[in-house]
């Protein structure tokens, strides 16, 4: 298999090797509706599984949410990239019933490290959540390297 030289065909091409491994993501129902160089879009249906006891989405499932888009935006440039650090600020409750949708962009990227933000909203359009994440490159590629 070559590595796509198309910055979006290598964005789509990590995301499909990503997304075949991630297991997490799917299992908590989880859908890769748009990938490209430094951004994602991921979607996530609420169920009554996922609410607390106030009723409302548990906080760990909208950061999961968003961990995994500012994940696919990341890792669009084939080197293995993970979280170093990571912030969210919850501004509404989602409930059971809503799809929730993170929109990942990036900010920043140079050398080893870059920043993106991610913006988590109802299906409604209401902003539930704002996540900030910085991203640092490990060794290795999704896509084997060409001898």
């Amino acid at each position: 298999m070559s590595v796509p030289r198309d910055p979006q065909a290598l964005a789509e091409a990590c995301a499909a090797a990503m997304w075949a491994d991630d297991t997490a993501s799917q299992g908590l129902g989880m859908t890769l509706d748009a990938v490209g160089p430094g951004t994602a879009t991921l979607s996530m249906p609420v169920t009554e599984a996922m609410t607390n006891g106030h009723g409302i989405c548990h906080g760990g499932f909208i950061f999961a949410l968003a961990d995994s888009a500012f994940a696919f935006a990341c890792n669009g440039y084939n080197q293995r990239t993970v979280g170093q650090h990571a912030a969210i600020t919850y501004l509404a409750p989602a409930r059971a019933g809503d799809t929730l949708r993170a929109e990942a962009t990036e900010l920043d990227r140079r050398a080893r490290s870059g920043i993106y933000d991610i913006t988590v909203r109802t299906d409604a359009g209401a902003v539930i959540a704002q996540f900030r994440g910085h991203s640092r490159t490990i060794k290795g590629t999704h896509l084997p390297e060409p001898d």
